[in-house]
């Protein structure tokens, strides 16, 4: 998957000259946590994000840093931070260290660059022009499609491989003891377990597997100590999977 089909587009932009209380509003109107920056030819020039807005004067939020702080960091630092808590335009408050990617770009590498550079979006470019933007959100809801794609085209048998793969997986499930059956989406459990945890662990990995739709419990739990014989309580017998 790529980054142009997950990127969200059109792209809401702001200029140097937006104020900072339109981009504001430009942000919670599209529901948006960061506006790219463009100059008067269209090149990115910035990034205005909501880390970008919370350290505000308005607020009383700015930085107030101690004197020796201040003159090991030097003015320069200090007329920094307060340029950028108080500034009533974009120019003063935006980031200027952009880091943008390519509409082929895989989004694995896109993630990466994510968590290298702690940011939660990246601009899509075609040569100089902005094309879409990729954020985290744009990431979870091609998650959300994808999984949903996946659940689609998952047969009865490839949902019991997948279970029998799971229970292979972990030591503790009873690999020998316990046998899976799936129609049409609804998987009936069934055979012997020798802790009752064990159930509740197998309705897990049957609940948290793409394509099923129903779970029937019919485990029969066999104490070793006593030799005394459970079945599935009534309730955990027969449940629909909401997904």
């Amino acid at each position: 998957m790529l980054a142009r089909d997950v990127m969200r587009a059109p792209v809401v932009t702001v200029t140097p000259a937006t104020r900072t209380r339109d981009a504001i509003e430009l942000m919670l109107g599209h529901n948006l946590s960061g506006l790219p920056v463009l100059d008067e030819e269209g090149k990115l020039i910035g990034i205005l994000s909501e880390g970008d807005l919370i350290r505000r004067s308005e607020l009383g939020t700015e930085k107030h840093r101690s004197r020796f702080i201040a003159f090991i960091l030097g003015p320069g630092r200090a007329a920094h931070d307060y340029t950028k808590s108080h500034s009533r335009f974009v120019r003063g408050v935006m980031t200027q260290e952009v880091i943008a990617v390519a509409e082929d770009t895989p989004i694995e590498e896109i993630v990466g660059l994510m968590e290298k550079h702690a940011i939660k979006r990246v601009p899509v470019m075609r040569g100089e022009e902005i094309i879409g933007m990729v954020s985290r959100a744009d990431l979870l809801r091609a998650l959300v499609a994808a999984s949903r794609r996946r659940e689609e085209t998952m047969t009865d048998e490839a949902i019991r491989e997948r279970i029998l793969a799971e229970i292979a997986k972990e030591e503790w499930a009873p690999q020998n003891s316990v046998g899976i059956v799936v129609k049409d989406g609804a998987v009936v459990l069934t055979g012997t377990i020798f802790d009752e945890r064990q159930r509740s662990g197998l309705k897990v990995i049957v609940e948290n597997t793409p394509g099923v739709k129903k779970l029937q419990d019919r485990l029969v739990w066999i104490d070793p100590g006593s030799g005394l014989v459970v079945e599935a309580p009534e309730e955990s017998k027969d449940g629909d999977i909401s997904r």
